[in-house]
């Protein structure tokens, strides 16, 4: 039987004529730059999660260096994210001459934690980074209520819940990427919603910011030949656009999709004392990028050499925290450590979870996996 992390073949399969016809559309209008698809897509996407702006731009990272382009930070501020996450999260707050103040997440849920938040607040805090950790929302009441205290920017990293959404305790339902004061995603194409080459966007719901960010990613200007500012050169496109067109109809079923295999799991592994399911915020649905369990009493690498064994793909995001990056030992005092944040280094594993994903394949991983604990 063969299992795969992620199916873009299978899924393409079935999508194959409606996206073979926009990538050729394309070609015959020969509009590969800024091309109709482009604008077509966001306005699609902009309803889709209901935000007034989104900017496509080329990748996810560019994304979250745009958003802090945007938002004027200066060299030496200090920016809040969790050590538990990619590297672009932090690698952008670098690149800029801010400095990444990591902390740690919540043991359940992989989130942000925010008890201790207030510890890590000086005068030169001005931007926390929540991430949306392999496919559910941060716990955004309270990190907004948090920043709103201390006066800080929130900039979202929805690279891995694109269709989550979060409820507020008076009712209100957003969309993560929604929330803050700029959101920010990938199409990588393993992504939720991914193009088939390399794509980001950013999402405001303020008017101001949004033409900042579409004049940064622009070169600097919204005249052309006429710079403004310092800007880069970020922008989808147009044959990816065509294919994220197609994809985002898609979006909602695959999440359906993802949910029913996710439950299937749970419903099977619940048992295995040794394996901890993956948690949920309260308030928040899950998309599940990854469905992420952690395996206890230093068994994890065991477990994923024996499913290799047996044909069957994992994968462990993530085996290092930042802090220990050589990248970013700039930034951390000598012996600094953030005690879930390397738990779960240890711990987590990722198991084949995708919109091709079947009963018969997900039977065979947890018997396999039963059968690694003598169950």
């Amino acid at each position: 039987m063969k299992i795969q992390m992620v199916d873009l073949k299978g899924q393409y399969e079935k999508i194959k004529n409606e996206i073979d016809a926009g990538i050729q559309e394309c070609i015959d209008n020969t509009a590969f730059i800024n091309g109709p698809a482009v604008k077509e897509f966001q306005q699609d996407f902009e309803e889709y999660l209901d935000v007034k702006h989104v900017i496509p731009c080329a990748n996810g990272t560019d994304a979250l260096q745009i958003a802090m382009m945007a938002l004027d930070l200066k060299p030496g501020d200090e920016v809040l994210c969790p050590a538990f996450t990619y590297v672009a999260t932090a690698e952008v707050i670098g690149l800029l001459g801010l400095k990444p103040v990591m902390v740690d997440v919540d043991e359940n849920t992989f989130d942000i934690e925010l008890t201790n938040l207030e510890k890590y607040i000086t005068p030169n805090t001005k931007a926390i980074v929540p991430v949306h950790l392999y496919g559910q929302s941060a716990d955004m009441e309270k990190i907004i209520a948090f920043a709103e205290k201390h006066n800080l920017f929130v900039i979202e990293d929805n690279a891995q819940a694109i269709g989550s959404y979060y409820t507020f305790s008076n009712g209100i339902v957003k969309k993560t990427g929604t929330i803050g004061h700029i959101g920010c995603t990938s199409f990588f194409p393993s992504k939720n919603l991914g193009c088939y080459g390399d794509g980001g966007a950013l999402m405001t719901n303020d008017d101001d910011l949004a033409v900042k960010i579409r004049m940064i990613a622009n070169h600097g200007q919204q005249k052309k030949y006429h710079h403004k500012v310092l800007g880069c050169n970020s922008r989808l496109d147009t044959i990816q656009a065509a294919v994220l067109k197609v994809k985002l109809k898609k979006l909602d079923e695959y999440s359906d999709a993802r949910n029913k295999m996710a439950t299937y799991y749970d419903e099977n592994l619940v048992g295995i004392s040794e394996l901890q399911i993956p948690g949920r915020v309260k308030n928040s649905t899950h998309v599940f990028h990854q469905y992420t369990v952690r395996v206890k009493n230093g068994k994890r690498d065991q477990l994923q050499q024996y499913l290799a064994e047996k044909n069957i793909p994992s994968m462990i995001y993530y085996p290092l925290p930042l802090y220990k990056q050589e990248a970013f030992q700039q930034y951390v005092s000598e012996g600094f450590s953030l005690p879930v944040t390397e738990m779960l280094c240890s711990e987590v594993l990722s198991l084949p979870l995708h919109t091709e994903f079947d009963q018969e394949s997900s039977d065979y991983v947890i018997s396999e996996i039963k059968n690694f604990f003598n169950l």
